[in-house]
C-alpha cells in the first residue's frame, strides 16, 4: 500500500478517487506540532542554543499522530502532499520528523489545483522536502512567537491591550496614523457652480483662461450675477481611448473584490475559496474548481491560457481575444504558484451553479470572470469633452460612450462604469441655453479611514505580511478590540491608540513599516538560500530584547477609569477593569480588597422554547456575538443564531427565525 498524507480531510476522497485503490489517502488535519510554551519566557525556543525550537504535539493531535504512525507502518511508501506554500512545506517536514520517515521512504508532491491531471502530474514529478522553505517558515514562527509573547505580556501589564504582533501592530499603527491625520485635518470651504441643461450638466472650471477657486457664497453669487442664459460651444473634442484590461486575482485582490462587491470579510472569502479549491461534488466527480487561493502571483499556466484563448474565440469572436498581460514587477512578490483561476475554462459558473451554495457561486463566478477577462481584449470608449463659454466663464462637460466592451463582456457586472452618454452638440448651432444654475457649498475632506479592503491593499503595497496573514490580521484587530468597524471603516479604540503609542515610544525602530517589510524580504532570502536564518534571528533578538527589558522597567502603566462610586467594603474608588470576558467594575485597592460589583443582567426574552417550555433568551458568546438559547441550558440545548419568532415550521416543525427581514426555517429551506 502507498500512503498519501494531505492537510484537509476534504481532499482525501477526491485525491483517492484519482489515484486508485493501491493508494490510501489520509489527512493530518493541518499542523500536528507547534512550539511548546516552556523555557525562557515560555517561548518554546532555546535562545542560547541558536534558537533551537522545542516542538510538541498540538493539543488534541496525539490521536491523529498515532493513527498516522500506524498507517506509515502498514505502507510501503509515503507521499507528503500538503499545501503548495511554505506553511505546507513545514507541515510536510513535521510529518516527516514526527513519523520517523527515512529519505528513501518518502517523497514530497506539490499540486496547485485538485484535478486528476494536475494530481497525477505532481505524483510523476515528486521531490524531497525543500528545507530552505522549512527554515523560512520556522524563522517566521519563531519571530512571531518572540514578538507576540514578549510584547503581548507587556501590553497586558501596562496598557490593558490583549496582544501585540509583528504584522498586527504595524497594521494597527496604519489605522491609528490615519485617524490622527483625519483629526488634524482642517476643512476648507469652497463652492461649486453647475449649469443644468436638459441632457447634461456643465461645471465651472475657469475664468478668463485661469483656474477659478470660489471660497465664499458672496463670490459664488457674484459669478451667478455675471452669467447670461446662453452658453457658447467653444470646443468639442472626441477621442477614442482604451479601457485597459485587468489581471487575474491574487489573494489580496480577491479579498478586496469580495469585500467591495459582496460585503464578505476576508476570512469568509478565504473559507469559501478553500472549499472551492479542495473539491466540490459535481455529480460525475469531485473536483477542485479553483487553483490554490494563497498566492501573490498574477501568472497563469500556458495550458489555461491556450484553453481560454480557444474558448474566447469560439464564444465571443476573434476580436475579443487579448494578450497575456505582464504584472508590475514587485520585489515583494514570491511568485511561488499561479494566480487564482478556475481549473477548467469549460466549467462555467452557470454549469456549476446547481452544485454550489449561493456564496460559493458568487466567489466562483467572480474568480472565473476575472481570469477569463484577463485574457480578453481591452475595451474601447469614445471620450468626449465639451467646453462652454459664458461671459469669459468656462464650463466643462465630460462623458464617454462604450464603443467596444472587450473584457467587460464577462467582467462588466463586477466593474464600475462611468459611461455618460452626451447629446450631439452639433445640433445646437453653437449655443445652448439654460435658466438654472446652482451654487453649492462644499468643504475639502480628509483622507478616508481604512476599510478592510483598502487596508489589505495598503499592506500588500508596503510589503507587510503575506497573503496567508491578511485575513487573520483583520480578525485579530477586531477580536482584540483594538478597532471597531463603523460603516465598513476601521476606527481605532482608545486601547488601540494607547497600545500603538506605547509601542512607538519604546519599539519605534522595530514596529514600523520599513522594518516589517525588510523582515519579509529576509524571510524570502532564507527561502532562496541567500541568507542564514540563525543570523537573522540573532540580529533581531540582540536589538529587540534590550528594548523589551527597558519597556518593562520604564513604561508607565495606564490607570483604569474610575466610576465615581466607592467600594462598599473598604471605601476605595471603584474602577473599570478588563477581564477575559469583557469589562467589569472592581475595587481600585486590589489585591488588598477583592470586591467585584455584580453586574445586573437584563434578560431579553425572545419567545417560549418549543422543546422544553422554558424561555428562549438573548445571549452572547465569549467574543460578544449575539445568539438565542434556552434558559434551561444545559438541560435543554436549543440554540439559534437568528432571532426566533416563536412559531414552528409547517414543513419540519423546527423554529422559524427572522433572517434578512424574511421569516425562514432554522433547519430546512422553508421561507414564508
Amino acid at each position: 500500500m502507498k500512503l498519501v498524507i494531505v492537510e484537509s480531510p476534504a481532499k482525501t476522497h477526491t485525491i483517492g478517487a484519482y489515484l486508485g485503490s493501491e493508494y490510501k489517502v489520509v489527512s493530518s488535519k493541518g499542523h500536528i506540532r507547534d512550539l511548546s510554551t516552556t523555557g525562557k519566557y515560555g517561548l518554546g525556543v532555546d535562545i542560547d542554543n541558536d534558537f533551537k525550537p522545542n516542538y510538541i504535539p498540538i493539543p488534541g493531535k496525539k490521536k491523529e499522530i498515532s493513527s498516522l504512525k500506524k498507517d506509515v507502518k502498514e505502507s510501503d511508501f509515503v507521499y507528503l502532499a500538503t499545501d503548495p506554500d511554505r506553511e505546507g512545506e513545514a507541515i510536510s517536514w513535521h510529518l516527516y520528523d514526527t513519523l520517523g520517515l527515512k529519505d528513501d521512504e518518502y517523497v514530497r508532491v506539490v499540486f496547485n489545483e485538485i484535478t486528476e491531471p494536475a494530481v497525477k502530474e505532481a505524483f510523476a514529478h515528486s521531490r524531497k522536502i525543500d528545507m530552505n522553505l522549512v527554515k523560512s517558515q520556522e524563522t517566521r514562527r519563531i519571530l512571531d512567537r518572540i514578538i507576540g509573547f514578549r510584547l503581548s505580556k507587556l501590553m497586558q501589564s501596562k496598557t490593558g491591550g490583549k496582544s501585540a504582533g509583528r504584522v498586527q501592530s504595524v497594521a494597527l499603527k496604519l489605522i491609528v496614523d490615519r485617524e490622527r491625520e483625519i483629526e488634524s485635518f482642517i476643512p476648507e470651504e469652497y463652492w461649486e457652480i453647475t449649469a443644468k441643461f436638459k441632457d447634461f450638466d456643465a461645471s465651472l472650471t475657469k475664468y478668463q483662461g485661469e483656474k477659478i477657486n470660489i471660497t465664499s457664497e458672496r463670490e459664488a453669487q457674484d459669478v451667478l450675477d455675471h452669467l447670461s442664459n446662453d452658453y457658447k460651444i467653444v470646443n468639442i473634442e472626441q477621442k477614442e481611448k482604451s479601457k485597459k484590461g485587468i489581471m487575474p486575482f491574487t489573494t489580496s485582490t480577491l479579498q478586496q473584490a469580495c469585500i467591495n462587491k459582496f460585503n464578505f470579510n476576508s476570512s469568509k472569502t478565504m473559507r469559501i475559496a478553500q472549499k472551492l479549491y479542495e473539491g466540490i461534488d459535481i455529480g460525475s466527480e469531485t473536483v477542485g474548481l479553483i487553483t490554490y487561493m494563497r498566492t501573490d502571483s498574477t501568472r497563469l499556466s500556458h495550458l489555461f491560457i491556450d484553453a481560454a484563448f480557444e474558448y474566447i474565440e469560439k464564444n465571443f469572436g476573434p476580436e475579443y481575444k487579448g494578450v497575456v498581460k505582464k504584472g508590475k514587477k514587485n520585489d515583494n512578490v514570491q511568485d511561488a504558484h499561479e494566480a487564482i483561476r478556475p481549473t477548467s475554462i469549460t466549467r462555467t459558473p452557470e454549469s456549476m451553479k446547481k452544485y454550489l451554495s449561493n456564496d460559493e457561486y458568487k466567489i466562483y463566478s467572480i474568480i472565473y470572470a476575472r481570469a477569463l477577462a484577463s485574457l480578453m481584449a481591452d475595451g474601447k470608449v469614445l471620450a468626449t469633452t465639451v467646453l462652454l463659454d459664458n461671459n469669459d466663464y468656462e464650463f466643462k462637460v465630460t462623458g464617454q460612450v462604450q464603443i467596444f466592451d472587450g473584457y467587460l463582456k464577462v467582467y462588466g457586472d463586477y466593474s464600475v462604469s462611468n459611461d455618460i452618454i452626451l447629446p450631439d452638440f452639433n445640433k445646437f448651432n453653437g449655443i445652448v441655453s439654460t435658466d438654472e444654475v446652482l451654487k453649492e457649498q462644499k468643504f475639502t475632506k480628509p483622507v478616508s479611514r481604512y476599510t478592510e479592503a483598502t487596508l489589505i491593499e495598503e499592506m500588500e503595497k508596503l510589503g507587510i505580511g503575506r497573503p496567508s496573514t491578511y485575513a487573520k490580521t483583520m480578525e485579530t484587530l477586531r477580536d482584540r478590540e483594538y478597532v471597531t468597524v463603523e460603516d465598513k471603516k476601521f476606527h481605532p479604540t482608545e486601547v488601540g491608540i494607547v497600545s500603538t503609542d506605547k509601542l512607538q515610544e519604546f519599539f519605534g525602530n522595530i514596529i514600523n513599516v520599513e522594518y516589517t517589510a525588510n523582515m519579509e524580504s529576509d524571510l524570502d532570502k532564507i527561502a532562496d538560500e541567500d541568507m542564514d536564518n540563525i543570523v537573522v534571528l540573532k540580529n533581531f533578538y540582540s536589538e529587540f530584547e534590550p528594548l523589551v527589558k527597558k519597556a518593562f522597567e520604564n513604561m508607565e502603566k495606564t490607570q483604569p477609569k474610575t466610576t465615581g462610586e466607592m467600594c462598599p467594603e473598604c471605601g476605595s474608588e471603584l474602577v473599570i477593569r478588563k477581564g477575559k470576558f469583557g469589562e467589569f467594575v472592581a475595587c481600585s485597592n486590589y489585591p488588598t480588597c477583592k470586591y467585584i460589583k455584580k453586574e445586573e443582567k437584563k434578560v431579553t426574552i425572545a419567545c417560549t422554547c418549543p422543546k422544553c417550555g422554558g424561555n428562549i433568551v438573548e445571549k452572547k458568546t465569549r467574543r460578544g456575538k449575539i445568539f438565542y438559547g434556552c434558559d434551561h441550558y444545559p438541560k435543554c440545548d436549543v440554540a439559534l443564531w437568528d432571532k426566533p419568532t416563536g412559531n414552528l415550521c409547517p414543513k419540519c416543525q423546527s423554529m422559524l427565525v427572522i433572517k434578512k427581514d424574511k421569516v425562514k426555517c432554522s433547519s430546512c429551506d422553508y421561507v414564508e
